[in-house]
């Protein structure tokens, strides 16, 4: 598929996606005579979690580093298998803690926003 379906079917602006392709966190698979990019499923699969990092605010050198750890599993190369199930274990963990925090502030929204409601009840 070319940029456009991608991003369209990511929610996802184009720019977006050429900043993650300049940085390497999302090449193309190909491209096409005219220099057009390619993706494929694998790839709009890789664009979605990258876009499930960004609400929990990770950079995009972790974004990198966890791919990294994502690949090297897929690739299933049994000497690096303990160390990236360790790396994986990790990145689990902070995800969690950053879930916990998002949850807690959208908490304090939620009140805020009560708070907003029961001030416009009280008045005319």
């Amino acid at each position: 598929m070319h940029i456009g379906e991608l991003a369209e079917r990511a929610e996802m602006s184009l720019r977006t996606i050429r900043h993650y392709d300049e940085v390497g966190l999302l090449v193309p698979s190909g491209r096409t005579s005219g220099g057009f990019r390619v993706y494929t499923e694998q790839d709009l699969e890789r664009l979605l979690v990258i876009r499930r990092m960004k609400p929990l605010g990770f950079t995009l050198d972790e974004m990198a580093e966890l791919l990294r750890v994502v690949d090297g599993l897929a690739a299933k190369d049994p000497g690096d298998a303990a160390a990236l199930a360790a790396r994986l274990d990790e990145f689990l963990v902070d995800a969690r803690a950053r879930h916990a925090k998002l949850l807690e502030r959208a908490g304090m929204a939620e009140e805020f926003i009560g708070t907003l409601g029961t001030l416009r009840a009280s008045l005319p």
